[in-house]
Formats: structure tokens, sequence, C-alpha cells
């Protein structure tokens, strides 16, 4: 497939290298300008592009920046064809983003998202940690690999992304409808917890919605207690131990 990835942070650019390697055709773009990208696309063979080129021409575009600065990629988006299959890998943290009245007030992530950018969103790898996605994949079939969860409207959208998951070395799951992708947010059980498929199954299912903003914010603070010194065994710990209490 060919594929533009807008962000390169530590998702966006995993997700290029990954991608890359498994034979797709990649355009990588940030917010920078294509020239900051060079070491990047020297890596891995994308092709460092302007954001407004990652959609050209496309047949998945995945979006990787902040969740605040969606909005800001309308110009893009909202004009790309229907069957152009739009990923977004972002997630709401109100102490980044500020608080957007909308989703405070119960609006699915996802579905804010999708108006606001003027296209139907695919929820995909929104639920593990950069560095478990970087360096936790393992081999289809492989012992111990881990799953994620995609949630979308459009079935074959969904089939695709799930196939790119796939190429990224994790198990996709389906993760139900686009008013369904609350299951895979902050602070879930699905939620970078490194759960097998039957596991994430499991944990999809039993996701309570209701407390889910108040102990991500609990869990933040956690986070910012620990500052430098937190590990990613801190970090999957502490969202097990948050998931648990929702």
């Amino acid at each position: 497939m060919k594929i533009g990835i807008i962000g390169a942070g530590n998702i966006g650019s995993t997700l290029a290298r990954k991608l890359a390697k498994a034979g797709h055709s990649v355009l990588i773009a940030n917010s920078r300008g294509p020239e900051t990208l060079k070491n990047l696309a020297d890596e891995t063979g994308a092709k460092a592009v302007p954001a407004q080129d990652a959609t050209q021409g496309v047949n998945v575009v995945i979006l990787s920046i902040p969740f605040a600065k969606l909005p800001l990629l309308r110009e893009f988006i909202a004009r790309l064809p229907d069957d152009v299959v739009v990923a977004d890998t972002s997630n709401y943290f109100p102490v980044r983003d500020g608080q957007i009245p909308a989703i405070d007030d119960g609006q699915i992530e996802s579905l804010w998202v999708s108006e606001q950018i003027g296209h139907p969103v695919i929820k995909a790898w929104n639920n593990v940690l950069a560095v478990v996605l970087a360096g936790k994949g393992l081999p289809a079939g492989a012992e111990g690999r881990i799953a994620l969860s995609v949630a979308g409207d459009d079935p074959a959208a969904k089939k695709a992304v799930m196939s790119l998951v796939e190429d990224t070395g994790f198990d996709a799951i389906d993760g139900g409808s686009l008013a369904e992708s609350w299951r895979q947010q902050p602070i879930t059980r699905a939620y970078c917890s490194e759960l097998s498929a039957d596991e994430l199954r499991a944990a999809l299912a039993a996701a309570d919605r209701a407390r889910a903003p108040q102990l991500r914010e609990e869990m933040v603070k956690e986070f910012m207690a620990l500052g430098d010194k937190i590990t990613t065994e801190d970090i999957v710990r502490l969202h097990r131990a948050a998931s648990a209490k929702a």
C-alpha cells in the first residue's frame, strides 16, 4: 500500500520504520518541513514530504500528532476521496491538550476527531506505548505476541488498517464501531496493558467508561511523580492498576 504518515514523533516515526520495512511505500511529514526528516527518510526509505503531499495519491493516511492539533489538518483531510482510509493514533490528555468541552461533556473522542477533520477515522495504535510498538512486535503466531484493537465503522477500511497493525508485529483485534472506540482509550483495561488477543477481547468487553477520565488524571499525576525515573514496566503496571479500578 501507499501510506502517508503525518507526524514523526515516537509513534509516527516507528510506524514509518515498520511499514516501510514491511514493503509499503511510505510518505512521512511533520509540521517543521521535510528537511527535518532527512535522517529518518535515509534510515527507512520513506520519502519526506510536506504535510499536504502526504495525503496525495495514497491508500491510507495515518495521523500521529497531538490530539488537540488534529483539527488543523482539516484543510488536507476533508478533501480526500471517500475510499482513502484515515487512521488516527492519538489520545486525549487534557493536561497536554487543554480542555475540550465537547469531549468533557461526553462525546466519543474518535467521533469528535472525525467531525473536526471532515473524514471518518479508524482508531488504531493508540493503546500501545511507543517503546512497546518499537521493540515488542513479533512475527505472526509467535508466543507472547501482543494484540492491539482497531475500531471503526467502515469494514473495508478497518480491514486495511488491521492488516497494517499485523505488519507492525501485533495481532489485530476488531474493537467494534467508532462509537465503541472509548473501550481502547485511556484508562480502560485494553489500554497499554500488553495483552494477548484473548485477553484483549475480554478487556474490551469489560471496559467501563464511567471512571476513565478521573483515573486518567490520577495516573498522569503518578507518572509525573516518578519523573525521569519512570520505566516501561512502571507505565504498564500503573495502567493495569488503574484499569483494575475501572
